[in-house]
């Protein structure tokens, strides 16, 4: 048995952020007032985390052997086959993601498209009212998801005492069959990543309007807290009918 990477660096960083980022917009759409300025956060790490899974779907199709959509184990058979060893014990040793975990990884991935998609369109004004209904319903199940992956990594390593969840922090796995390949690192595909997402957040925020709740997206008007146009338009009628009446002034005099 040896000890390998298994996991590269652009891998661990993803799974980082898009933890990080999850919990933000989960946590500021259940304890923010939806017609706060803070509310907009919600928006802006969910418009981040989608970027970040686009990445990552790009990195699943040309990074390292793990790190690659195709090494995801999504054969029922192989879940079945999974499950039952966790239970029994013994079992096949997962290099990379095992069953249970890639089917976690992509349903939550979907997911993220999902909530992005339905959300944008909710911002923009186009979505049906039934829409916003589908999107806290995304969001729950996304939620039950995250705690049966943790609920899962905490019975694999009771069975397995493999540490499992810490490849996600150094990379390594332990016990796997001799022999078996170790990936290289790819940082600066990682270092790319971060300033891509980084970026990503920074023109986000350029382009916020705190005062109205809008956000400018190419072209697009987004409101991104309630009441964030009627702000707008109420500011904009003031300061019209404050020109009327500077114009009435001048015309008395």
């Amino acid at each position: 048995m040896t000890t390998a990477r298994v996991y590269d660096l652009p891998t661990r960083v993803f799974h980082g952020c898009f933890a990080a980022l999850f919990v933000t917009a989960y946590a500021i759409a259940n304890l923010v007032d939806d017609e706060s300025s803070r509310f907009a956060w919600h928006m802006l790490a969910g418009m981040t985390m989608g970027v970040a899974v686009l990445l990552r779907l790009v990195w699943g199709l040309v990074g390292t052997r793990h790190a690659r959509l195709s090494d995801l184990a999504l054969a029922p058979r192989a879940l079945a086959g999974y499950l039952k060893a966790v239970v029994a014990g013994g079992g096949r040793r997962w290099a990379g993601h095992n069953p249970a975990s890639s089917w976690a990884a992509l349903s939550m991935m979907l997911l993220t498209l999902g909530l992005g998609a339905s959300g944008l369109a909710m911002a923009s004004g186009v979505a049906p009212e039934w829409l916003e209904e589908v999107h806290e319903l995304m969001a729950n199940l996304f939620l039950a998801l995250v705690l049966l992956h943790l609920a899962g990594l905490a019975v694999h390593v009771l069975r397995y005492r493999d540490a499992l969840p810490l490849s996600m922090l150094h990379g390594r796995k332990r016990d796997l069959p001799a022999g078996t390949p170790a990936v290289p690192a790819r940082g600066a595909a990682a270092v790319l990543m971060v300033a891509v997402l980084a970026g990503t957040g920074g023109l986000l925020l350029r382009q916020y309007d705190a005062v109205s709740g809008t956000l400018d997206l190419f072209g697009t008007r987004l409101v991104l807290r309630e009441g964030g146009q009627e702000h707008r338009g109420g500011a904009n009628a003031d300061k019209a009918a404050g020109g009327h009446e500077d114009d009435d002034e001048r015309e008395s005099h």
